[in-house]
């Protein structure tokens, strides 16, 4: 039976009016203006060691937060940020057009350009399946994943690229959590989650805290990050791209390489293992000591703990071949010029070591960018203030940058090369122990930072964004 023509046309009414009234929404819903009129440009990110976090002295940081602040002053524009905790949420935050861009180490896939408009590419990763390396067997091929417990977080690269392998392999499952990758690879490590995916960066950083994080498999061969934007920000996006493909944006990229990345070298167990056993048996000893150095000088006491495991371990007792001792391992030359009496007292020798490095830094020019000034600091405090300004006269007659750390990690072993230190002033040195010696402490801050901004936390001492440091730079 056919219905009433009135109450066809009532229908018809109440559905135009439906469509009428959701057309009234969707006009009504504020649209951002883009930043070429606002001058502010409004950005999505999450807090993570590889995106976002706040430094040891409430200072925003991070790779993408540092790239994003260089477009952004390369058009003169602030910079407004929205802290998300999620991927889910920050790819919600873009959908519905509250926030220009999105940054936060997202991976450009197919599926995400067919939502938003993709903006440059800026680091290449492979995502990786990490384990806890006392389960044994792990899986080592993609045919072994049956049965293995794996979580992800939710709306993430991970969660596709898994689907894939349930539909093409039987019996492999996989679940989507709502915690981010960071906290699923410590539940990994705490053995509370079997396995889980993250993106490579994400494990060089993790692991050096969690050094019983073990890759058991690369799921990709090579992908980009990079940012995306709403649909309707198509303009914005090709002028993102414009300018990372610019030699502004390619100087960008190699300044945080070099920044939060170079120090990072091959991952060494048993090192980590035992950074992060006396992090919690024999740092508590010299903390005061080391905070007490840092009020005094102005060199962060992060930094000088680093300093000192990078030379003793924190051993107070420690003695060298060359006759150096101590817990800052202080030549008695120094510590005589330090009025240093004892170099096992560990008072004593931190006070003094800290006054040392306090002294290299303030002794190199003001216009030392950091972290550079602190890195050239710490080689001066290895090498001896002399051959550091011998490579940095070699630098210049290079064409090098004597003031960049990244140049003078080149410049400094050819103290060692017989073309080059016969016509400097202080002749041979060793130029590539200091190389090595940075780094080293470079990569150790990470991990002590982290340590220490945790159980601030815990003390009620810090605020929650805080997170790993990324070559902190010492005070002036």
């Amino acid at each position: 039976m056919r219905p009433p023509r009135r109450l066809l046309s009532l229908t018809l009414v109440g559905l135009l009016s439906v469509a009428l009234l959701l057309v009234m929404i969707h006009e009504a819903t504020p649209r951002l203006a883009p930043p070429s009129e606002s001058g502010t440009l409004r950005v999505a990110t999450r807090n993570a060691a590889t995106i976002y976090y706040l430094d040891r002295h409430q200072r925003a940081v991070g790779p993408e937060h540092d790239l994003v602040r260089r477009f952004a002053a390369a058009n003169a524009w602030q910079v407004e940020w929205e802290l998300f905790e999620t991927t889910a949420e920050v790819l919600a935050a873009l959908e519905d057009g509250a926030v220009h861009l999105a940054a936060a180490g997202l991976t450009h896939l197919p599926s995400r350009d067919a939502r938003f408009a993709r903006g440059p590419a800026h680091t290449e990763i492979v995502e990786q399946l990490v384990c806890h390396r006392d389960d044994r067997p792990l899986p080592r091929r993609v045919s072994e994943l049956a049965g293995v417990e794996v979580r992800v977080t939710a709306a993430s690269s991970y969660s596709e690229r898994l689907q894939s392998l349930v539909n093409a392999h039987t019996g492999f499952r996989f679940r989507e959590d709502p915690r981010n990758t960071e906290t699923l690879l410590a539940a990994v490590a705490e053995q509370e989650v079997e396995c889980t995916v993250a993106d490579s960066n994400i494990v060089r950083m993790t692991r050096r805290h969690f050094p019983h994080l073990e890759v058991a498999l690369n799921l990709t061969a090579g992908e980009p990050l990079g940012w995306y934007l709403p649909d309707d920000q198509a303009p914005l996006a090709a002028q993102a791209r414009q300018w990372m493909a610019s030699a502004a944006g390619k100087t960008a990229l190699a300044a945080i390489r070099q920044r939060y990345y170079s120090h990072i070298g091959e991952f060494d167990f048993v090192d980590l293992r035992a950074l992060n056993r006396r992090i919690d048996e024999r740092l508590p000893r010299f903390l005061d000591l080391f905070l007490a150095a840092e009020a005094k000088t102005g060199m962060p006491a992060d930094l000088l703990a680093a300093l000192a495991y990078q030379e003793s371990h924190w051993d107070p007792e420690a003695v060298s071949p060359t006759g150096v001792r101590g817990i800052m391992m202080l030549t008695r030359n120094t510590a005589a010029s330090l009025g240093v009496a004892n170099r096992l007292d560990p008072a004593a020798a931190i006070d003094g070591g800290a006054r040392y490095l306090a002294d290299r830094h303030r002794r190199l020019p003001e216009s030392i960018p950091e972290p550079d000034r602190t890195y050239l600091a710490l080689a001066s405090y290895n090498l001896g203030r002399g051959h550091l300004l011998d490579a940095r006269e070699l630098a210049r007659e290079l064409g090098k940058n004597p003031d960049s750390w990244a140049d003078m990690k080149e410049v400094l072993p050819l103290k060692a090369d017989r073309r080059y230190y016969p016509r400097t002033r202080y002749g041979y040195a060793r130029g590539y122990e200091p190389v090595h010696y940075v780094e080293r402490i470079r990569n150790y801050l990470d991990v002590i930072a982290a340590a220490l901004g945790e159980r601030s936390r815990a003390d009620g001492t810090a605020p929650e964004q805080s997170a790993p440091l990324a070559g902190s730079p010492a005070t002036g």
